[in-house]
């Protein structure tokens, strides 16, 4: 049984060698947009830094466009694919596992949208809060697709069961949540009273689209790890998602919260606004506390998993954002309420997520470079010749 989990998600035959530049483009997946959604996050994070180093706003910025140019590079690649071999790529929508990692494009190109705002607005001016209007919207509406139409791809195309369950089913529904996020980070730099308020709204609903939902699959998963114990090792990576939900709520409703007061405010609802901005301060702090449990349960079983050693793959990346987002709710939390604890503690989590992400870019460009990672599970069995 284990083997054959191995296969499923590792793909049938792992690259020594690519035969020929087209095969990177035909065993393309969305896998891939995990590094993007770590990168980006960590860059989010060093910004945020709670306190002044030389040079490090610098190297934020500097992951931040390199971001950018990792997004871009893939999606050429991934689209490539979908015109070049349409047969094979649409394949995905029945596969259990890849598919899922759809809700990975839309939770990249969040990160590159919040970094218009962090990192794009003081080097060029406003002119950026218009790209970053409309890319949101056009993330939204992603998000949207991937929340309900993967899963009734589950529903209806796929083969699940409880024993071979991981916290991967949450990909498709946390990206609304991180549009979420993006929508409150957004929302404050929009003139326009009548636009503030409808991108607050849909920030809300986004937020009530995914994280209910995220809810009920932890709760699946929590009985799933105690009936069947932990995943697979090749899947090591995923006990870390299931803090991407907790993480991501959290933030979403202190971000969303704060922005509640003026953007109520001049829509003629004041009292509105500050019920807001008081549920979504209580809310974000209780679910931080939820997200130090699930932190401290990833934490141990990813030192069980390492003493008895893990392959490495592209679900690494799931070691980084969830533990990304996390990080940023609580220098959100250290920015609203003076305990040296949230300071301090925001600290150590951004040395953290960067040693973690330093060790999984290396071993993810030496993975490429071999071609290793260019595996696509849903070719498997298939002619693998382009």
């Amino acid at each position: 049984m284990n083997d054959k989990i191995f296969t499923l998600h590792n793909g049938a035959r792992p690259l020594s060698a690519l035969s020929s530049p087209k095969e990177a483009i035909r065993q393309f997946t969305p896998n891939w947009f995990a590094a993007t959604m770590g990168t980006g996050i960590l860059s989010l994070s060093l910004a945020q830094f709670p306190w002044q180093v030389p040079g490090l706003r610098l190297v934020a910025e500097g992951l931040w466009m390199f971001n950018i140019l990792l997004f871009s590079v893939f999606a050429v690649m991934y689209l490539a694919r979908w015109v070049m071999y349409f047969g094979e790529a649409k394949r995905i929508f029945g596969h259990s596992t890849v598919s899922m990692f759809f809700g990975t494009i839309p939770m990249g190109m969040a990160t590159i949208i919040n970094g218009l705002l962090a990192f794009g607005l003081p080097r060029w001016g406003a002119d950026v809060i218009q790209v970053a209007h409309a890319l949101w919207w056009l993330d939204v509406a992603m998000s949207l697709l991937c929340g309900v139409c993967i899963p009734y791809m589950m529903f209806t195309r796929q083969q699940h069961s409880i024993d071979q369950m991981t916290a991967v089913w949450l990909l498709p529904v946390v990206a609304a949540e991180v549009a979420a996020v993006s929508g409150g980070l957004l929302a404050p730099h929009i003139a326009a009273p009548h636009a503030q308020l409808g991108i607050i709204i849909t920030s809300y609903v986004l937020w009530a689209y995914s994280v209910p939902v995220a809810l009920s699959i932890l709760a699946i998963l929590l009985l799933r790890m105690a009936l069947h114990k932990l995943p697979h090792e090749s899947m090591a990576a995923s006990s870390w998602l299931a803090l991407g939900p907790i993480g991501t709520g959290s933030l979403g409703m202190l971000v969303i919260g704060g922005d509640a007061p003026g953007v109520f405010a001049a829509a003629g609802m004041p009292e509105i606004g500050h019920i807001a901005q008081g549920v979504g301060f209580v809310a974000g702090i209780l679910f931080w506390g939820c997200g130090l449990w699930w932190m401290l349960l990833a934490t141990l079983i990813t030192v069980r998993y390492f003493r008895e050693g893990i392959p490495f793959n592209l679900g690494w990346w799931g070691f980084t954002f969830p533990l990304g987002v996390y990080t940023v709710a609580t220098l959100k939390l250290s920015t609203l309420i003076d305990l040296a604890f949230f300071k301090g503690f925001g600290a150590l989590l951004v040395v953290i997520l960067a040693a973690m992400w330093l060790l999984v870019a290396v071993k993810t460009v030496r993975g490429a470079w071999s071609g290793k990672l260019f595996v696509s599970p849903c070719l498997a069995g298939l002619d693998r010749k382009p």
